[in-house]
């Protein structure tokens, strides 16, 4: 008779059998029902609608948050295509809104198919199918860096929008009308359908945006084919012109727009920086004054279980690699976060120096992750290629709705990132989105917590603030507004938060853990 694990592993043959197949979404009919009891008791599947699962990952508990929106997507995209083959899609507006780089689903998809009977489709968490009876399709194809979700074509979903889509979703048309370069696209949609009123208002928009020849080409060609075209712009408020050039990626786009749009908002939430300080010594001994706090609450918001004993231990060079703490992941992070917090004070004391300073964050970063993660590799728990650089893996946020951005696209990011920050002229807003930002890219596999905060108390020392320590008593106001920040793109709350902590830290150090 087979041992448990190696039915189990049978069972697992089988799911991943379908997987190689393509299977995203699994339906009860493609297990029996033994490996199905199987799978499910060892958490390697969630039911999700009666008679449908997702493969999850073991440990997670079951109907987590993080399983279900790190699956989402695949589970979407597998249901629709065993329902309905590839005759469906996403409704026009939310196709742009993921084209142009949004990485938070709405809470209910709307699906375009022949086969719908405008009934919804209830999932986990608040999140919902509506199942569209439309008329007819749109061209569409399925997008991999989306999970296999159908996105109407950027040409057809533009002209399928009506003119609300450019006043509720700005940032989205504006990004979206930004990744037309050839006309003739879009030109053969309007064309072909007798679009002369969506055609005023594609001109419009683009003209709004500075696209004047573009505008022109578009009127120009539907009067040519004896149209008649009233241009009018759909936007509310004129919005900034578009660059020159060859448009850059929609995440590097969303960026720039997003960060510009947020500053103001940090400003008025954030008290007045002081100014810098001329005694540069002082300023270092108030930053090790606060360090056993800083490390004790910021190790424990990511889950580390962190004495003030053992951070004590750690500083004072007592701990032992090679006796108890040999492979203790909750030493090897103590041990990092001290070699990691002295680079960040080296980096720091380089800028005060420095009459004009360089915010040259990208080798500092570099040097504080290496030495965030060394004593663990040197240890053994990690592997020496975890220090190599940016993330080269998908991966997911724990209970968050948006999925960090693609490796491909960290690399794209990253220097735009460090670019914003340098040309930022207020401390508090190169602190606030600093850290939002390089979370919300998530550019490491790991470590990126505690990198954002370093990052902020960085730029907020050479700025004129304090130090400041995000309390783990305060993990989850923290944590909802940087997911609201991700999702909702609404930086007052985190950026309330933080500036509350600035004026009271400021008023006096955290107290020292007991």
């Amino acid at each position: 008779m087979a041992a448990p694990n190696e039915k189990l592993a049978q069972s697992l043959a089988e799911l991943a059998k379908l997987q190689t197949q393509g299977a995203r979404a699994i339906r009860s009919a493609q297990l029996s029902r033994t490996h199905r009891e199987r799978l499910l008791k060892g958490g390697f599947l969630d039911e999700v609608l009666k008679g449908w699962y997702l493969p999850s990952r073991p440990g997670e508990p079951m109907g987590s948050t993080s399983a279900w929106f790190a699956g989402m997507r695949n589970f979407i995209s597998g249901y629709c295509d065993d329902r309905f083959g590839e005759d469906w899609h996403l409704c026009p507006e939310q196709s742009l809104q993921l084209r142009s780089g949004e990485r938070a689903l709405p809470l209910q998809l709307q699906i375009w198919t022949k086969a719908g009977h405008n009934q919804l489709v209830p999932l986990p968490h608040g999140c919902s199918l509506f199942l569209y009876r439309a008329p007819g399709l749109l061209p569409s194809k399925a997008q991999s860096n989306e999970g296999g979700l159908r996105l109407v074509e950027l040409a057809n979903a533009l002209v399928a929008v009506g003119a609300g889509f450019f006043q509720q979703q700005m940032v989205a048309a504006r990004i979206a009308l930004s990744l037309v370069e050839d006309l003739t696209e879009l030109l053969t949609v309007l064309l072909s359908g007798s679009h002369s009123v969506v055609a005023g208002r594609l001109a419009g928009a683009l003209r709004s945006l500075g696209r004047a020849a573009q505008a022109d080409n578009i009127v120009s060609t539907m009067k040519s084919a004896d149209y008649v075209v009233i241009e009018k712009s759909p936007f509310d408020v004129a919005p900034p012109s578009l660059p020159g050039g060859r448009p850059e990626s929609p995440y590097v786009q969303r960026l720039r727009i997003t960060w510009e749009q947020m500053r103001e908002v940090v400003i008025e939430n954030l008290p007045e920086p002081c100014a810098l300080p001329t005694d540069i010594g002082a300023a270092l001994k108030d930053i090790e004054d606060r360090y056993v706090s800083d490390a004790y609450h910021s190790l424990s918001i990511e889950g580390y279980r962190v004495t003030p004993e053992l951070i004590e231990r750690v500083r004072s060079g007592k701990w032992d690699p090679d006796g108890p703490d040999k492979g203790a992941r909750d030493a090897m992070a103590a041990k990092g976060y001290f070699e990691a917090h002295t680079e960040v004070a080296a980096f720091i004391k380089r800028e005060l120096n420095n009459l004009h300073p360089t915010y040259a964050l990208r080798d500092a970063l570099s040097s504080w992750h290496r030495a965030l993660f060394s004593p663990s590799v040197q240890t053994g728990l990690l592997k020496p290629s975890d220090l190599a650089g940016w993330r080269n893996d998908q991966i997911y946020i724990r209970g968050a709705m948006h999925v960090p951005l693609s490796k491909e696209s960290v690399r794209e990011c990253m220097p735009v990132l460090f670019e914003l920050i340098s040309a930022e002229k207020h401390p508090g807003v190169r602190a606030v989105l600093g850290h939002f930002f390089f979370v919300y890219i998530h550019p490491y596999m790991d470590g990126n917590g505690r990198l954002g905060r370093f990052l902020m108390n960085a730029m907020l020392v050479t700025g004129g603030y304090v130090w400041t320590v995000v309390p783990v008593e305060r993990r989850k106001p923290y944590m909802d507004a940087l997911e609201k920040a991700s999702t909702s793109h609404d930086i007052g709350g985190f950026s309330a938060f933080l500036g509350q902590l600035i004026r009271e830290q400021t008023a006096a150090p955290l107290k020292r853990p007991a």
